[in-house]
């Protein structure tokens, strides 16, 4: 017994095709976001660190704020994020100069969307905390 042909033989590639294309567009933007997203989590975590153990590290709280500002910039501009986002705070308790007081290093960057106008921006924040060591560098 033979069958007829009907006339949507060969539509089933196309239709692959058409959900195909539906599918994949929107897990490949998610992926650029999540991917932005990541790189801007590892930027601030970093930042935060470094900004922290400058600060700590430093002999005074003047050359401190400086080292822990480049530290910052550094570490930012490794992941390729706009340090024009950025917004961080360096503090100690409770003296920058006492040993084992402790730096506390906060950095935020506000992420934008791939492919969306600037107002939709995801902040992403972290911070860091780091006892002011015993002995200077150096003195080891």
């Amino acid at each position: 017994m033979r069958l007829s042909r009907t006339q949507d033989e060969g539509s089933a590639s196309v239709e692959f095709l058409g959900a195909g294309v539906l599918l994949l567009v929107p897990l490949v933007y998610l992926m650029l976001c999540l991917a932005q997203l990541q790189g801007a989590a590892f930027a601030v975590e970093g930042a935060s660190r470094s900004a922290a153990l400058a600060a700590a590290r430093a002999p005074d709280a003047v050359t401190g704020a400086a080292r822990a500002e480049a530290a910052i910039a550094v570490a930012l501009a490794d992941f390729g994020v706009d340090a024009g986002t950025m917004h961080a705070a360096v503090a100690c308790d409770p003296d920058c100069g006492s040993v084992g007081a402790l730096v506390r290093a906060s950095v935020s960057v506000d992420v934008p969307l791939p492919f969306l106008p600037e107002v939709r921006v995801l902040p992403i924040e972290a911070t860091a905390v780091v006892p002011v060591p015993r002995f200077p560098p150096g003195e080891r």
